[in-house]
């Protein structure tokens, strides 16, 4: 396939008008990747943005985009509970699919799309691809070199807070570009901070120490509803989940997805061995070399990534934009990316399965496994 990449984007929410489209209209990836469409049923703000970022065409809905625009590519970057039925859609046009985290809800729905991106020789990259991050290479190095001794414990975890609702550049105005209601985030299916949020930390931990065995879990509700701007917006999805994985031979880990609340001073990831702990970007609070460590640590965690480069490193969600070139990279240069689809659907076993043991009451094997690449 000749460069640019056509891309069509699915969904003008909070992603794609903090990341994506910032990032992807800049200058210095237009011979790589442009955006052709946008669709989003809330039309007016597909039109807005459209216009804003001088985009060719916007559609009300994902199906008109892909019978009016000859793409090569989605980036489907809509509610996660849409994100099954939506790449589903792509992949059976024959599109290369990036899918905003979590790629799907269930272990079924991850199943089914791998299966048919294989079928129909297309490409799937899944976000959050935190093994890109150089970090957390140098850190999985030092854990297979033995520095942290006998692992014997991690954690990792996330808070919503009001973080969503308190969005201000696209939550707080009045405008199809500055009123976005987060409601969703709330509600089944795909609402939840496990789904959202504390994906990142699972992927960061299972991109380290390999696929997890088993888990058990307590989850619950425990805010029945959240104001936004005067709104009253019900809240069914759980906002509680307290978690411990087992990654066997009696290593465990504690992942939290909560409603308010967090550790304190707690890095991405947080590994404890018999020889110390590693913290974030620390090893027994010394500092953990790794390529653009100084960038990191001026700009931000996601300032180390590859194509995160000048102008893409003052720009909110520069992860995003990451996972999207290591797609745009893999169907150009054939160059396999490390946010594989595989890894997701581990991570979705995990929090499916999570779910279901706090139903249950009983401890639940994972199903899945994926290879760690390098």
């Amino acid at each position: 396939m000749k460069a640019p990449l056509k891309l069509g984007i699915v969904g003008t929410g909070s992603i794609t008008l903090r990341g994506l489209l910032p990032h992807l209209t800049m200058a210095d990836v237009s011979d790589r990747v442009q955006i052709a469409a946008l669709c989003d049923p809330v039309f007016e703000r597909a039109q807005a943005a459209a216009e804003k970022y001088h985009i060719p065409a916007a559609y009300a809905s994902m199906e008109e985009m892909l019978e009016a625009t000859n793409l090569d590519a989605l980036s489907i970057a809509s509610p996660i509970g849409l994100h099954f039925a939506q790449g589903k859609l792509a992949i059976e046009h024959g599109k290369h699919v990036h899918f905003n985290k979590t790629m799907t809800t269930t272990v079924a729905e991850a199943d089914e799309l791998i299966a048919l991106a294989k079928e129909k020789n297309v490409r799937l990259v899944a976000s959050p691809g935190e093994l890109i991050n150089p970090r957390l290479q140098a850190i999985r190095q030092l854990i297979q070199e033995g520095a942290l001794g006998t692992l014997t414990w991690a954690v990792t975890g996330s808070s919503f807070g009001r973080y969503h609702e308190e969005e201000k550049s696209v939550r707080q105005g009045d405008t199809p570009l500055s009123n976005i209601n987060p409601a969703w985030y709330f509600r089944k299916p795909g609402g939840g901070p496990l789904y959202d949020m504390t994906v990142y930390g699972l992927h960061a931990m299972t991109a380290v120490l390999g696929p997890a065995k088993r888990v058990t879990a307590f989850s619950g509700v425990r805010l029945k509803e959240r104001e936004f701007m005067g709104q009253i917006l019900p809240t069914d999805m759980d906002d509680q989940t307290m978690m411990v994985l087992d990654f066997g031979h009696a290593f465990y880990a504690f992942v939290y997805g909560v409603a308010f609340g967090s550790l304190p001073n707690m890095g991405r990831p947080l590994i404890f061995g018999t020889k110390g702990v590693i913290n974030g970007a620390s090893f027994n609070d010394k500092v953990i070399d790794y390529p653009k460590r100084e960038v990191a640590e001026k700009k931000g965690y996601a300032a180390s990534l590859p194509h995160v480069n000048g102008a893409h490193e003052d720009v909110e969600e520069a992860h995003v934009f990451e996972d999207v070139m290591q797609l745009v990279d893999w169907v150009l240069d054939d160059k396999p990316s490390l946010a594989t689809a595989e890894h997701a659907r581990h991570v979705i076993d995990i929090i499916e399965s999570a779910y279901r043991s706090a139903e249950t009451g009983q401890a639940q094997d994972l199903k899945t496994s994926f290879t760690v690449m390098t």
